[in-house]
């Protein structure tokens, strides 16, 4: 029997699901204004892989902040993303051109990715191993029920007299709420027991002169080729939608809404699954699912059908996270929680996050952007043969065991 959650833990619990719910907004947002954004700033397709690939950056230059909070602590480093998160999402709605929209937009992922990542780490350090998964995939679900809220507004807030700015002003609402929330945050237990003093100023390459070198390139590989998949199928679907199966912007955030709906449940069930049946098996059924649902995606006729495959391919961005944050989390010890899972998920991994919008732009030019797309199904299925390959199972086991080498 799992022992019950503290109260601090079930407050907890609610705070990272809430704060993780602007992720699937912020990644959605750009996704459904895309098409609206392309029109008022005349951008061409390519011209809108490069946009991506920019606003991407801010995902690899998380890396500086969240191995911070293996010097300054979990807490500052979540409050400080926050509050920047929440700044750069309100002057984005203010952009002249397309070139403020992209930096201000850079910058804001810094933080919102900051913050997701730092959300991982506390979640995954003051939660019982028995129950972790569950906690890092419910977490996670929370982007999910963004992307949904996000998809049932944008068409309405497209309408409105600022049109897509309109996105990001309703953005900050809650976020505001949610910055005033987090005074009541503690500390992490195990970064204040096992970290007693704050760490030195550590060189960017510190953990890469550790016997943890290895995992960190393995993890980062495999974040990677997941990243190729995930990041694309969603991206441009509205781009598909509309330009190769004649979609409304309506029937674009119907298609959406309905199949983010659908992918919900399982979403949710995704992080239990893997605390039941284990993390390598686990990602066979969901890197299984991702696949198969981003290429039925950018391949099927009529709105039903490519709406249950979208639902797939939703599922997929969305479940392969929790399994890659348990493992980027549980292979690494307490004092270098943070700088690892940075290395893997934002320095190494997000190059395929980067780079391939723009491949992926570049070659929908010439191809199309079904077929541009459907390529990037094969990656999952890669990256989830590493997974047996190269990593442990790390079910029910306490952080200090899967840690150790």
């Amino acid at each position: 029997m799992s022992e019950p959650f503290t109260p601090y833990q079930r407050r907890l619990f609610v705070f990272l699901s809430v704060a993780t719910f602007f992720e699937g907004y912020d990644f959605l947002a750009l996704t459904q204004i895309l098409p609206n954004l392309r029109q008022e700033m005349g951008i061409s397709e390519g011209q809108a892989g490069a946009l991506v690939a920019f606003i991407n950056v801010g995902t690899v230059l998380a890396y500086l902040l969240v191995r911070k909070a293996d010097k300054w602590g979990r807490r500052r480093v979540l409050t400080a993303t926050i509050a920047g998160y929440t700044v750069f999402t309100f002057l984005t709605g203010f952009a002249p051109n397309i070139w403020v929209f992209a930096i201000f937009q850079m910058i804001a992922r810094v933080f919102l990715i900051g913050e997701w990542a730092t959300s991982m780490v506390i979640a995954a350090e003051e939660f019982p191993a028995a129950r972790r998964g569950m906690v890092l995939g419910v977490i996670n679900a929370f982007a999910s029920l963004g992307s949904v809220f996000c998809a049932g507004v944008v068409p309405l807030l497209l309408k409105a007299p600022w049109g897509w700015r309109t996105v990001y002003f309703v953005g900050i609402i809650p976020l505001v709420i949610l910055a005033y929330a987090r005074r009541n945050l503690r500390e992490t237990q195990r970064f204040s027991e096992q970290v007693k003093e704050p760490a030195r100023a550590r060189p960017l390459m510190h953990v890469m002169r550790t016997p943890y070198r290895k995992r960190v390139l393995q993890l980062g590989l495999i974040w990677l080729l997941t990243y190729v998949c995930t990041q694309n199928g969603i991206t441009f679907w509205k781009e598909f939608a509309v330009a190769e199966r004649s979609f409304t912007d309506g029937q674009v955030g119907l298609a959406i809404s309905i199949a983010a709906v659908a992918a919900m449940p399982l979403v949710f069930l995704s992080g239990k699954l893997i605390d039941v049946i284990g993390r390598q098996l686990g990602a066979a059924v969901i890197f299984g699912l991702a696949s198969l649902g981003v290429f039925l995606s950018y391949s099927l006729e009529g709105q039903w059908a490519l709406t249950g495959a979208l639902a797939f391919g939703i599922f997929g961005a969305s479940a392969v996270l929790p399994v890659l944050n348990a493992y980027s989390t549980e292979l690494f010890p307490t004092d270098l929680r943070a700088d690892a899972f940075s290395w893997a998920n934002n320095l190494i991994g997000r190059v395929g996050y980067v780079l391939s919008p723009l491949g992926i732009g570049l070659l929908a030019g010439q191809l199309g952007w079904g077929p541009a797309v459907r390529l990037t199904a094969i990656f999952p299925i890669i990256a989830v043969v590493l997974i047996f390959l190269l990593l442990p199972e790390t079910r029910n086991k306490e952080l200090e065991e899967t840690a150790a080498l």
